[in-house]
């Protein structure tokens, strides 16, 4: 099944006043700009093809709006580096980004099942497309679910040798029924995932969708290292892949 992109995506953040909404174009380039990385204000209009009034008149709202923040630049203290200041929750689209009958969805894969574990793992899928369906990207939530998730089993698998550590993990992931995951590489770090429980039966949407496990490696593997560690997911059963892999980026 095609993807179907969204000509426009209402992107929603998480304050530390509240839940704030942008709607704004103009302001959801500058905030797409800054989840890189910190930019200073002519950088953002160079990078934008936008006046600096105009830059600067956004810059002031999303900074009064608590979502970004600014630092002086150490090496020119008459600029500014601004920087995202809040979390990124998700975004909704007004046009759907998949075509699918959720209600045959809902009968096939719930209401026929009789094992309850795989009627609660279905019963997440149903909720993720139902939304889905309504244009409501939820996968910044679902991420930082998994990062919860991964530090609170931390303790559990940590050990001081690095491959006994994926040992547990792989082990972690099959008890648990997330999937069945083979380790590809150390150096680096690669999983492959089968039978993954959070998107073997999502619809192909041509994009990697699992934030909930991305999150989770994300946070073990941070904390084993002791440094914040990246996670991408680089092939997903939801893009057309016959397998999910997750790869882990050290800054070593």
């Amino acid at each position: 099944m095609a993807p179907i992109k969204a000509k426009s995506r209402v992107k929603i953040f998480s304050t530390k006043s509240g839940i704030n909404i942008i709607q704004s174009p103009i302001k959801a380039q500058i905030l797409s700009l800054l989840k890189e990385g910190g930019m200073s204000g002519s950088q953002i209009v160079a990078s934008t093809l936008r006046s600096k009034s105009t830059i600067s008149a956004h810059l002031q709202d999303l900074e009064d709006a608590g979502i970004i923040d600014w630092v002086i630049d150490p090496e020119d203290r008459r600029r500014k580096i601004y920087y995202i200041n809040s979390r990124f929750l998700g975004d909704v689209s007004s046009e759907k980004e998949i075509k699918e009958d959720v209600d045959q969805y809902l009968q096939d894969n719930v209401v026929e099942s009789e094992d309850p574990l795989k009627f609660f793992r279905f019963m997440f899928r149903s909720i993720r497309v139902s939304l889905l369906d309504e244009g409501i990207n939820i996968e910044p939530i679902l991420r930082n679910a998994g990062i919860k998730v991964g530090e609170t089993f931390f303790k559990k698998l940590k050990t001081p040798d690095l491959a006994d550590f994926i040992d547990n993990i792989v082990l972690f992931w099959e008890n648990n029924q997330l999937g069945r995951i083979e380790v590809k590489s150390i150096e680096p770090i690669i999983f492959q995932a089968y039978d993954c429980f959070e998107c073997e039966d999502l619809p192909q949407i041509g994009r990697p969708v699992c934030s909930f496990d991305s999150g989770i490696l994300e946070a073990l593997f941070s904390r084993y290292f002791h440094e914040q560690v990246e996670v991408e997911e680089v092939k997903c059963f939801a893009q057309g892949d016959d397998y999910c892999q997750f790869m882990v980026k050290t800054h070593a």
